[in-house]
C-alpha cells in the first residue's frame, strides 16, 4: 500500500475504454489551438495589464509578458511530450500518477482542481467588471451590492454566468467547442482592432522611461502576509519598477498565461492525442505570447503608466477613453465581456476533466466519473464543479483568486517538468510521438523559473495554498488512499477459510 504505487500507462489508456467512464473523441487540432487561444485570452490581457503596468513593470510590462511566456512555453514542451505519450484526462495528475505515485499524482490533482476552479470563479469575476462598462454604454448602472464581491453584498453576473457556461459544458464538449471558436474570432478581431487603433494613438514619451527607476515599497502596516515570499526568507529589499518589478510583474501576469495545460486535459477527447495536442498546446502559446507583447506595448504607450488606475477592471477601455477614442473603448469592452465568458467555461472544462479523472481512479467517489448516456461528458462532477464556482465568483474578489491561481499552476508546471525527466528514464521504451528537445536543461529551466515566480506571490497566498493542500492530504487518508482501484487491485486475495476438521 506504498504511497508511491504508480499506475502504468498501459492501465491509463486500458481504462479510457470502460463504457461506463468513456469520454467522446470530437476534438481535432483546430478545435485544441482554438480552446488553448480562448482559454489564454482573457483576464490577464483584458484586466491585468493596467494593474501591473501601473504598480510593478512601467512599460515594461511586455517584458513581464514575455518572462511569464518563457515559464509556461518551457513547461509547455514538457506538457506536449506527455500528453501525446499518455492521452488520458486528467493533465499533470495523470502524468504524476504514471510516474512520481499515486501520493503525489493525489497532491497535484488537488492543486490543480484549485488551479481551475478558482480560475473560472476569477474569469466569472472579470466579466462582471467588463459587464458593468457594457451596460454604462446604454446608461444602466447595477447597484453595487449585486455587482461587487470586494464592494457589495454578491456579484450577481458573475454568479449566473458561471451557472450558464456550466449548462453548456453539460450539454457536450464539440458543443462548447463550436461556440469557443466563435468568441475566439471575436475576440481576436477586438485584440487586432487594440493593436491597429492603438498604433496610430501611441505617444513614445509614455515609455520612457521604458523600465522606471526601483522604488521602495511602504511596507508600514505589513508583514509576511502582504510581502513576497522571497523577501521573509532572504531578506530582499521589495520594490516597484526596476528589474524586481518586473519580474514580480510576471509572477502576476502569469496569470494571463493560465489554460494552456486545458489542452492537455482534453487529451482524452482527441481524435488524434499524438499529434493533435502539442499543435494545440505549443501553437496556442505562441499566438497569444505575440498578441500579449503587443497590446501590453499599446495600453502603456497610448496612456502613461503613471495615469492608469491600477484597480481599474477594464483598463484597455480605460485607455482608450483618455484618448478620446470612446468608440474603440465600447469595442474593447463588449468583446472583452464576450471573451471572458468563453476562458470560464474552459477552466471549468479542465477542473471537470481533472476531478473525473481522480474519481475514475477511486481516489473520489466512483458516481463522480459516470457520463451522461447522450451528451458523453461527466455531468455529475459538472453541476458540483458549477454550483461551487458559481458561489466562489459570487462572493470572492478577483484579485486573492488570480493570486492563487497562479501559484496552483506554477505548482502544476514544477511537477509535470519533473516527471517528465523522471518517465523518460524509468520508461525510455515508450513511443513519444512528441519529445521534448534537451529535455533535461529545458525541464531543468523550467522548474527553476516557476519557483522563482512562485516566491515572488506574498506570503498571504502561500498560507491559502498551504491550508489547501493540507486540506487535500486529510481527503487522500480519509478516503482517496482506502478506494483507490490501483491499491484495490494490488492487494494479495486471501481465499476464504473452509471450516476445519471435525472434532469428535
Amino acid at each position: 500500500m506504498s504511497l508511491f504505487r504508480t499506475k502504468s500507462i498501459e492501465q491509463s489508456i486500458k481504462d479510457t475504454d470502460d463504457p461506463d467512464h468513456q469520454l467522446k473523441k470530437d476534438l481535432g487540432a483546430l478545435d485544441l489551438m482554438v480552446f488553448g487561444v480562448g482559454v489564454i485570452i482573457g483576464a490577464g490581457i483584458f484586466v491585468l495589464t493596467g494593474t501591473v503596468a501601473a504598480s510593478n513593470s512601467g512599460p515594461a510590462l511586455a517584458l513581464s509578458f514575455l518572462i511569464a511566456a518563457l515559464a509556461c512555453g518551457l513547461a509547455g514542451l514538457c506538457y506536449a511530450e506527455f500528453a501525446s505519450t499518455v492521452p488520458v484526462a486528467g493533465s499533470a495528475y495523470t502524468f504524476s500518477y504514471a510516474t512520481l505515485g499515486e501520493f503525489v499524482a493525489w497532491i497535484i490533482g488537488w492543486d490543480l482542481v484549485l488551479e481551475f476552479t478558482i480560475g473560472s470563479a476569477a474569469l466569472a469575476s472579470s466579466f462582471s467588471g467588463y459587464l458593468a462598462q457594457v451596460l454604462d454604454i446604454v446608461g444602466i448602472t447595477l447597484p453595487t451590492s449585486i455587482s461587487s464581491a470586494s464592494d457589495g453584498f454578491v456579484d450577481l453576473p458573475a454568479l449566473v454566468i458561471a451557472l450558464l457556461v456550466m449548462g453548456m459544458l453539460v450539454r457536450g464538449t464539440k458543443f462548447s467547442s463550436r461556440f469557443n471558436q466563435v468568441v475566439v474570432a471575436i475576440k481576436l478581431v477586438v485584440v487586432a482592432a487594440v493593436i491597429v487603433v492603438g498604433v496610430t494613438l501611441v505617444k513614445v514619451d509614455n515609455w520612457t522611461p521604458f523600465i522606471p527607476p526601483s522604488q521602495p515599497v511602504d511596507e508600514s502596516g505589513g508583514g509576511f502576509r502582504d510581502l513576497p515570499l522571497i523577501t521573509s526568507l532572504f531578506g530582499i529589499e521589495p520594490a516597484v519598477f526596476g528589474v524586481a518589478g518586473v519580474v514580480s510583474g510576471a509572477a502576476i501576469v502569469f496569470f494571463a498565461f493560465i489554460g494552456f495545460d486545458i489542452v492537455a486535459t482534453t487529451a482524452e477527447e482527441a481524435r488524434n492525442p499524438q499529434r493533435d495536442v502539442p499543435i494545440g498546446i505549443l501553437g496556442s502559446l505562441a499566438i497569444v505570447t505575440a498578441l500579449y507583447a503587443a497590446v501590453s506595448l499599446i495600453v502603456t504607450g497610448v496612456q502613461s503608466y503613471t495615469e492608469i488606475d491600477p484597480n481599474d477592471g477594464a483598463p484597455l477601455a480605460t485607455a482608450f477613453d483618455a484618448a478620446g477614442v470612446t468608440w474603440m473603448g465600447n469595442l474593447v469592452a463588449i468583446g472583452a465581456c464576450i471573451g471572458l465568458v468563453v476562458v470560464a467555461m474552459i477552466l471549468m472544462l479542465g477542473q471537470s476533466r481533472v476531478a473525473f479523472a481522480m474519481a475514475r481512479d477511486g481516489l473520489l467517489p466512483a458516481k463522480l466519473a459516470q457520463v451522461h448516456p447522450t451528451y458523453g461528458t461527466p455531468h455529475r462532477i459538472t453541476l458540483i464543479a458549477g454550483v461551487a464556482i458559481a458561489l466562489i465568483a459570487g462572493f470572492v474578489d478577483l484579485e486573492t483568486l488570480a493570486n492563487l491561481v497562479n501559484i496552483g499552476t506554477l505548482f502544476a508546471f514544477v511537477l509535470v517538468s519533473i516527471a517528465v525527466l523522471v518517465l523518460r528514464r524509468t520508461r525510455p521504451d515508450l513511443p513519444r510521438a512528441f519529445r521534448t528537445p534537451f529535455a533535461p536543461v529545458v525541464a531543468s529551466v523550467a522548474v527553476i523559473m516557476c519557483v522563482y515566480l512562485m516566491l515572488n506571490l506574498t506570503g498571504e497566498t502561500w498560507e491559502r495554498f498551504l491550508i489547501w493542500m493540507a486540506l487535500g492530504v486529510v481527503v487522500y487518508f480519509a478516503y482517496g488512499r482506502r478506494h483507490s482501484k490501483l491499491g484495490l487491485r494490488q492487494q494479495p486475495h486471501t481465499a476464504t477459510p473452509g471450516p476445519g476438521p471435525r472434532k469428535d
